[in-house]
């Protein structure tokens, strides 16, 4: 299959089939409701010359994704996609809820089978990068470009990662864990250690960090501290080891779990829940290693983070440096909807729905500048 790059307005858009490597089968329908086919052979065979338009919409404050990938699935599976009048806006536009973000203008035939298929890709992309863009807005609202690593590996299906890393850098987070969540916007994942490593030097967390350090000289020193359920001790262990080759430790303690410093610190319980990750946690650590002369070391917190809870932690100043986020990013809970909305240049639509004006479309052309 030849690359195809769309423009608009004069430039190359950023992505391209070459990069979504759509399936074949969408051309055969494989991806489609059955009555859309249905409706396409209906429409060859009684209405070919009837040309409509299709506008897709949601119901949300949203930050759209996925029109990028939309017009290249055009560009590749529409019949005579140089027929097709489409206007679309911008991967990473902010959108109000029921605002067109992209229109269809041409024979039903051409393109109407493929409308669930574009449904789906806007709601999930849509979806990864809303959820992405609110939780990076929670973490800055206090210390501006504290980053967010999108940890979504292993939440969902490993073939959806690439378009899933998209969408989360669309939404704001550049750091991610896999190579593949990179792969259509160009980096590397990033990631230190998991648990598994501490797990081989039975336990013993300095022994594995010097492992790490001797296997990848290159790459920053960030620990895993909750190996043990008592974060304090070992962070403290591996800053007295490593000095300033420490960058950094992060917190992933079980939400069922209580860290051991409570139970060496009695009396401050009572007025808080005490398991996970939790702000009195990492308030206490911070003051452990600054004790000790170890300001340098940044501190990670990761597990069940999302937007709600991380405003908290701002609002309280919780002293986390990065969060790691992962379940909460992947909830599809942006539908989109593509109607008919006018039928040779009239309206004809079902009841309660209306072509919308939207003046932030853009005109994109398919079929005539779009192969190298």
């Amino acid at each position: 299959m030849k690359e195809i790059q769309l423009k608009l307005q004069g430039k190359i858009r950023r992505l391209t089939n070459k990069t979504f490597k759509f399936d074949e089968r969408v051309g055969e329908g494989w991806f489609s409701a059955v009555y859309f086919l249905k409706t396409k052979e209906i429409a060859r065979k009684y209405k070919p010359d009837n040309i409509v338009t299709m506008q897709f919409f949601q119901k949300k404050n949203a930050v759209v994704c996925g029109t990028d990938e939309v017009l290249a699935l055009l560009e590749t599976f529409a019949d005579s996609p140089d027929q097709l009048d489409v206007y679309s806006l911008e991967d990473g536009d902010k959108i109000e809820p029921f605002e067109p973000v992209l229109k269809v203008t041409g024979p039903y035939q051409h393109f109407g089978y493929l409308e669930g298929v574009i449904d789906g890709i806007l709601a999930r992309r849509t979806s990864v990068s809303t959820n992405v863009y609110e939780v990076v807005r929670s973490a800055q609202s206090r210390v501006p470009d504290k980053p967010v690593i999108f940890m979504g590996d292993r939440d969902d299906h490993f073939m959806m990662q690439a378009g899933d890393g998209y969408a989360a850098y669309i939404g704001g987070s550049k750091a991610q864990a896999t190579h593949a969540m990179h792969e259509w916007w160009g980096k590397k994942g990033i990631g230190t250690m998991p648990h598994a490593l501490i797990q081989l030097f039975e336990g013993n967390l300095v022994e594995a960090c010097k492992a790490y350090r001797e296997t990848f000289p290159e790459d920053d020193l960030l620990a895993l501290v909750d190996y043990n359920n008592d974060v304090i001790t070992d962070s403290l262990n591996v800053a007295r080891e490593f000095g300033d080759d420490l960058k950094g430790v992060r917190l992933d303690t079980s939400n069922h779990m209580v860290d051991a410093y409570f139970s060496r610190h009695p009396e401050v319980l009572g007025t808080f829940d005490p398991r996970g990750v939790n702000p009195e946690l990492l308030f206490a650590l911070r003051k452990a290693l600054d004790n000790e002369g170890f300001h340098h070391v940044k501190i990670v917190a990761s597990g069940g983070f999302d937007a709600d809870r991380i405003a908290r932690y701002e609002e309280l100043g919780a002293p986390v440096d990065m969060y790691g986020v992962g379940n909460s990013l992947l909830k599809i809970h942006i539908g989109f909807t593509g109607d008919n909305v006018t039928l040779n240049g009239r309206h004809e639509a079902k009841m309660g729905r209306t072509e919308r004006i939207n003046s932030r479309l853009q005109k994109v052309e398919l079929g005539r500048n779009g192969y190298e």
